[in-house]
Formats: structure tokens, C-alpha cells, sequence
């Protein structure tokens, strides 16, 4: 039997990070998110993320499960307690510790290496003698050595039993066999550790009452939602990581809620296509038709639907692309997470082209702007990236509960209908009758006067082919005008301001949110103040800029290396380039507050030398 109580030398209580190594193709994904979703349901604010390879089986994977009575969002760098369950990654997983810290690994074997660090305790458990002795099935060892960590786990942070078992239930609710097998794996676990090493860790959780009134979703998951609510009815896409999660819970959601429920008939229509240029080709048909259509893919399906992106662009046809980010270029890294695809969006395909641009945070904020997607698409008829990436997209967030309200209507702008088109003499597509830069359009079919030929090359305001110098310009500027006064359509930006007086400023977008919020706090602790500001749309409106004039340094914080954002800011505001300071972070790991922290002082330490 052995004391864990003193390794450090204070109490963590709702406030360490879990991490549990394992192979990929295991079917240690269950176990992880039981860990996290009970403690969850314990009231204690939590964060899970992924970090897993791009092949199906046998390369290392991660779960960091980041319990933060605080409730912050961000990865932390600093891990406490290690479960490690791959024999090749023990070194790299022992070094990963906090010092002070734990280690639980498989004892069925020797292991001397994981007590080479005095600092660090190291937890025996023979898990997979334990399973071998009760469980006859090789593949249902494998999936139950999982279980019973779990149970060990349990047992050493204080997760309470009851909740893990009421979650297992309703896994299992139809197939009581497997409820039974799971309990049993985690009740091996679980009673050896209690018996061996009776304390709990001195890292480890008590329950709260923080999570009421939210839930634990992805991104992807939220965005679908968005989808369905906003009142799509048509989706095509070509599978990539980390984007085909979301189309697979448009169809769910579609099943749910988008049959007849007394004839059975489909109200809608989801296509996989050859490729990402057939999708978009697709999404583009379904829309011009009158649909609200979408695609959802990544930086790759991006560079390949650009000509189509550029015909959207030019002939005024509503688009929604749902780009979830992940590492490049080229392949890059399929299953890591970044944001280096703002300038590929803001201006793909050839040509002068501007797009609209929407960065969500959270998934709150996907399901939120994916219907501000759809609204923004039809109203300026146009193509809208909806920017995130793999960090939301696919990893589960605390998020306040999703709000569906009733009175919603979508905004389908300016559209003749038959009625529209009895009262006018004749319709010309690209005529800006309002003198706003948007123009009217018509459903095909609803009625004679409303034919048109849709151009993706040189046209007039007529609609007509032309190459004549005048029209082609008067055309494209006012393409110009309409994606400026989108400024005022998008999302505004969030701004913190924690001191008026500061001369310092920070600008972010989309995931880097979390870490951001969090380094403001550990700043303060080091006298440094500033104030904040996450932009959620482009073109950027007339608060951006204010913001940036209104402060003497502004440190731009974002996940890629070419500093995408603050080239963006550069290229399409008035503001002086050389007060707008990178501060960068774009290896593929979910951003984390210290290198927000690391990023300012380090700048301010070379100003005050």
C-alpha cells in the first residue's frame, strides 16, 4: 500500500490537467470522454481535446482532459496526472509531467523506466492481467482494459461512481450485457486502486454546481444544427478531415427533423461527391435554384473549389462554405488545428475577389453563425466562409444550452416572386435599383419575366455578354461597394476593455479566443493590462478600426505563420502597420495561454531594453 497524498506540496482541487495516452483504433475514445463527461456531470467545468493521428490504426493519440474550476476554454501546458497506455510513448509521456506530478501505467509488466523520475509518482496498475483473468474475448480485453482505467481513475481524482455508472447506462440502455461487462471492467480497476493506494491524488475533483444550464458539444455538431435551423435543405461534400463530422450530424439532424412524419418522404438532399469541385458545383445548382445549400470541407477542398468560388463571386449566386481548418500546406497535417486559411478565403479564386468571412469562437457561436452564414449569403448574394477549425470543430466544449427560437425567419433578401414580376415591365439581373450594390434575383421557374442567363464571364447590368471597358467596371465596383457594406452585416467584434487608460491592445479571432482571455488574467498578475478585442466577421467595420487607432501597440494573436490576420487588418484598414505586433503560434496544437504570455512580455522586455 503506498501515501499519494503527498507528492505536492499543495491540494489541487478542480484545477489540473488529465492525460490519457493510448494507440490509436483501440476504442479508448469511449473511455476518455466517460472520464470527462462525468466529471462534467459532477458541476465541475471541464475541457477535452484530441490530439490523434491522420491513419486509421496503431500511431500514438492523446485525450488532455483540462478540469478548470475557473471554467477557462484553452489547452494548458502544464500536465499532472498521466495515464500512460502505450508502451511507445513512456518516455515521452514521463517527461510530459508536472513535477510533482503522477503517472498510472500498466504493471501486468515490468516497467522500471516509469520510476525513473524521482519527482514524479508512478501509479502500478495491472490492467491487462486484471481483464485477462475475467474477460475470455481478446478483442473485448482490449476495449475493457480501457474501462477499467477508467475505474482507476476514478477511484484516485474522487470521480463519483454513480455518475459514471448512470452514464454507462445510457450508453448501453438497450443491451444490459454490455452495461454489466463495462461496470465490471471498471469496478477491477477501480477496486485495485482502491486497495493498493487507498488516498486519493493530491490532484482531484469535488463536486460543484458551475455546468448547469450547459452542454458538452463540438462544433461541428453545432454548426449542423445551425444548418437545420437556418432552413437548409441541400448539403454536398467530398470527405476531409477535420470537416465530415459535420455533414454526418446534418444528416442525423436531417433524419430527425427533416422527414414527413406521415408519408415518410425526405425533405432533403445530401450528395457526396466525387471531389470538393463537384460539391461546390452542386451547392451552387441547389442554391441558385432557390435552396439554402452548403458544403463543408478544409484548406485543400478550398484551393480545388476556387473557380467555382470566383463564378459565385462574379455571377451573384448565394454560397456557404463551412472551411474547418486544419494544418498546411498541401496535405499538411490532416489532424491538427490551425488557422491558415483567412487569406486563401478572403480572396480565392482569380480575379479581384473579396469575400465575407465569419470567425466562431466556440460552438455556441457555430450554431449561432452558421444561421448568420445563410442569412448573409442570400442578403448579399454572395459566397461566406464560415472560418473555424479542428480545435471547435471537433472537440467537445462546455458551452451554454443552444437556444432555438420560434419566431425566427430567415432573411432571403431581395427576391422577385410571381407576384414581384407582374408589376414591372422588364427584370434585369445585375440592375442596382436600390443603388445599394445588391440586386435582384428570381427563383427559376416561378415565372416568365424572371429568365435570365447567369454569366461567369464579362456581363453588363443587363445581364448581357459584354467586353466593353465601361460595363465590365461598373459591374465589378459595384461588387466592390456591395461586399463593403457587408462591414455592417457581419458580426461586430467582442471588446474587453479592462483599462481605458492602457496603451495596449490584442486582437484575435475564432479559437485563440480561450487562450487569450486566460493570458489577460495571468497577464494582470505580471502589472500588464490590456484590452481586448475578437473579431468575428470580415470586412471589418468601423469598430476594428477604432479599436487599433485608439491604441499605441496592438498585439495580434493567431495560429498560423504568416501572420494571416494582421495582413488582413494591414491590407484592408488605414491603420499603421508598425503598431500591429504578431504574436504567433502555429505547430498545430490548440493554442494555450502561455504563448499569448511569452509573446507580449518578451516584446515589451526588447521595448524597455
Amino acid at each position: 500500500m503506498k501515501d499519494l497524498a503527498s507528492p505536492m506540496t499543495d491540494t489541487r482541487i478542480n484545477d489540473f490537467v488529465l492525460k490519457i495516452a493510448n494507440v490509436n483504433g483501440t476504442g479508448s475514445a469511449s473511455a476518455n470522454g466517460l472520464v470527462m463527461k462525468a466529471i462534467f456531470r459532477m458541476g465541475i467545468p471541464v475541457v477535452g481535446k484530441n490530439l490523434f493521428p491522420s491513419n486509421i490504426q496503431g500511431l500514438p493519440t492523446w485525450y488532455e482532459i483540462r478540469v478548470t474550476k475557473d471554467a477557462y476554454t484553452a489547452r494548458c501546458d502544464d500536465t499532472d496526472f498521466v495515464v500512460a497506455m502505450n508502451a511507445d510513448t513512456y518516455a515521452r509521456d514521463l517527461a510530459s509531467v508536472s513535477p510533482g506530478g503522477y503517472i498510472l501505467y500498466d504493471s501486468t509488466w515490468p516497467r522500471p523506466q516509469m520510476h525513473d523520475r524521482e519527482d514524479v509518482t508512478a501509479i502500478g496498475v495491472p490492467l491487462a492481467r486484471l481483464c485477462n483473468e475475467h474477460f475470455d474475448n481478446a478483442r473485448t480485453r482490449v476495449l475493457m482494459k480501457n474501462m477499467a482505467y477508467v475505474g482507476a481513475v476514478a477511484h484516485l481524482i474522487g470521480i463519483d461512481v454513480d455518475v459514471i455508472r448512470g452514464m454507462v447506462e445510457e450508453m448501453f440502455g438497450a443491451k444490459p450485457h454490455l452495461i454489466d461487462a463495462n461496470m465490471k471492467a471498471i469496478a477491477l480497476g477501480l477496486d485495485y486502486a482502491a486497495e493498493q493506494y487507498p488516498e486519493p491524488l493530491t490532484v482531484r475533483v469535488e463536486a460543484m454546481d458551475k455546468t448547469a444550464g450547459n452542454i458538452l458539444i463540438d462544433g461541428n455538431t453545432a454548426a449542423a444544427l445551425g444548418c437545420v435551423y437556418a432552413g437548409a435543405t441541400f448539403g454536398a461534400w467530398y470527405p476531409i478531415t477535420p470537416s465530415t463530422s459535420l455533414m454526418d450530424a446534418f444528416k442525423m439532424f436531417c433524419d430527425k427533423f427533416r422527414v414527413d412524419q406521415e408519408t415518410g418522404d425526405q425533405n432533403f438532399c445530401i450528395l457526396q461527391a466525387e471531389d470538393e469541385l463537384s460539391a461546390v458545383g452542386m451547392v451552387l445548382g441547389a442554391s441558385w435554384n432557390g435552396a439554402r445549400a452548403f458544403t463543408p470541407t478544409s484548406g485543400p477542398g478550398i484551393s480545388l473549389m476556387s473557380e467555382f468560388i470566383g463564378f459565385a463571386y462574379y455571377s451573384e449566386v448565394p454560397l456557404v462554405l463551412f472551411d474547418v481548418q486544419r494544418s498546411g500546406p498541401s496535405t499538411g497535417l490532416p489532424t491538427r488545428t490551425q488557422q491558415c486559411d483567412l487569406t486563401l478565403a478572403a480572396y480565392a479564386s482569380h480575379g479581384d475577389t473579396k469575400h465575407i468571412l465569419l470567425f466562431p469562437a466556440n460552438p455556441q457561436e457555430c450554431f449561432e453563425m452558421a444561421i448568420n452564414a445563410f442569412d448573409i449569403a442570400e442578403r448579399f448574394q454572395t459566397p461566406v466562409f464560415f472560418m473555424t477549425d479542428l480545435d471547435i470543430g471537433m472537440n467537445e466544449w462546455m458551452t451554454p444550452e443552444l437556444e432555438w427560437d420560434e419566431s425566427y425567419v430567415p432573411d432571403r433578401g431581395k427576391v422577385l416572386h410571381a407576384a414581384d414580376l407582374d408589376k414591372i415591365d422588364k427584370f434585369y439581373r445585375y440592375e442596382d435599383v436600390d443603388g445599394d450594390g445588391i440586386t435582384y434575383r428570381t427563383i427559376p421557374g416561378e415565372h416568365p419575366k424572371g429568365a435570365y442567363f447567369t454569366r461567369g464571364s464579362g456581363h453588363n447590368w443587363k445581364g448581357a455578354y459584354t467586353e466593353d471597358a465601361d460595363e465590365y467596371q461598373e459591374v465589378v465596383d459595384r461588387l466592390t461597394r456591395k461586399w463593403e457594406s457587408a462591414a455592417d452585416a457581419v458580426p461586430g467584434p467582442v471588446i474587453s476593455e479592462s483599462n481605458t487608460q492602457t496603451a495596449l491592445g490584442i486582437i484575435s479571432s475564432g479559437g485563440c479566443d480561450g487562450a487569450v482571455r486566460e493570458a489577460l488574467d495571468r497577464l494582470a498578475n505580471h502589472g500588464v493590462h490590456a484590452n481586448y478585442m475578437r473579431v468575428r466577421g470580415f470586412p471589418f467595420n468601423a469598430e476594428v478600426e477604432a479599436f487599433m487607432e485608439s491604441h499605441q501597440t496592438v498585439f495580434v494573436v493567431e495560429q498560423n505563420r504568416d501572420a494571416q490576420l494582421r495582413s488582413l487588418l494591414i491590407n484592408e484598414t488605414s491603420v499603421d502597420k508598425t503598431k500591429l505586433i504578431p504574436v504567433l503560434d502555429y505547430g498545430g496544437m490548440a493554442a494555450n495561454p502561455s504563448f499569448v504570455v511569452k509573446g507580449l512580455l518578451t516584446h515589451l522586455e526588447m521595448e524597455e531594453a
